[in-house]
């Protein structure tokens, strides 16, 4: 079985306290599309969120 997770694309947002319930939204409601989303914090700036769609 070979796993091969692609990024499609990442976009730097300004965090917001509940932004992790729109990415939570997306994964329930998109994984049978084969898509996967991210959401860290920027490693150089704690206000900036980064969120990254995948392709599973």
């Amino acid at each position: 079985m070979d796993s091969k997770i692609e990024i499609l694309t990442t976009v730097k947002v300004a965090y917001q306290p509940d932004l992790y319930k729109v990415v939570d939204a997306l994964n329930r409601t998109l994984k049978h599309d084969d898509l996967m989303f991210g959401l860290s914090l920027d490693p150089d700036d704690p206000d900036t969120a980064v969120f990254t769609i995948y392709r599973t």
